[in-house]
């Protein structure tokens, strides 16, 4: 039997707020981020993805705060990621109730640290985020919320840090980020093709065939949304329906 495929919401806090942008820029307030989180715990997700996107040592406690609040009200595992740079804050969000961490630009600039994060605390609960921006012939990786641009190639970042211990990537198309013109489905397939380990596409998602589309032609494990959800312009229920009629083996 083929491997689930998992639906995954995404809330992007912002000074303890639910935030959402288009091309990672234009923020508008999108909700209280604990009663989204227990209405997706309620509502058939699988998993949930908490991204502190402007994360600094000053506003981690807040984070921490708001990461055991959620804790306490889902039934899901979820994932929390910015700022994250170290073992000792990974411990701090665990401790806090997060079941897993997400990392991105500290692992750019240190790779070492996925490997340090993997050994202490599994390579399951080690996601490594990848937000990707289309740039002439090749995508490339960003970082700083997008805002600097690397030489790494996707495909070759995501192919190394599955090498040095991430259990999962979570790759976001910033081109495609809050368009609702559909997910990256060539770039998704050739990480998917590239790496050994699960992918999680995001940005860009607008109907119920755009998930159908990323699951099967592109390949992706999971496939993860915000302003669609947060707007109940798709509900999770719905959506799962449609899928299992589109034989995608899914949770009901």
């Amino acid at each position: 039997m083929a491997l689930t495929k998992r639906i995954i919401p995404c809330l992007d806090i912002k000074d303890g707020q639910t935030v959402k942008g288009i091309n990672f820029e234009q923020l508008t307030f999108m909700g209280d981020p604990v009663a989204l989180a227990h209405y997706y715990s309620e509502c058939g997700a699988d998993e949930l993805v908490f991204l502190d996107i402007t994360a600094t040592t000053e506003k981690r406690k807040t984070f921490l705060q708001l990461v055991r609040r959620i804790a306490r009200d889902v039934r899901i595992p979820f994932s929390v990621g910015g700022g994250i740079g170290s073992v000792a804050d990974v411990y701090s969000l665990l401790h806090a109730g997060a079941d897993k961490v997400s990392v991105n630009s500290a692992a750019v600039k240190r790779p070492g640290l996925l490997t340090e994060l993997a050994k202490e605390f599994g390579s399951q609960c080690t996601l490594l985020a990848i937000d990707a921006r289309a740039v002439g012939d090749k995508t490339i990786v960003c970082i700083n919320g997008g805002r600097v641009s690397t030489d790494l190639v996707v495909t070759d970042w995501g192919r190394m840090a599955g090498d040095m211990g991430a259990g999962e990537l979570l790759l976001t198309s910033i081109d495609h980020d809050g368009t609702k013109n559909g997910f990256a489905i060539e770039l998704t397939r050739s990480v998917a093709e590239a790496v050994g380990i699960p992918v999680i596409a995001s940005g860009g998602a607008g109907g119920m065939s755009d998930f159908a589309d990323i699951l099967t032609s592109g390949k992706a494990d999971a496939a993860l949304a915000a302003s669609i959800f947060h707007n109940r312009e798709v509900e999770i229920a719905d959506l799962k329906t449609f899928l299992k009629a589109n034989n995608i083996n899914v949770r009901i």
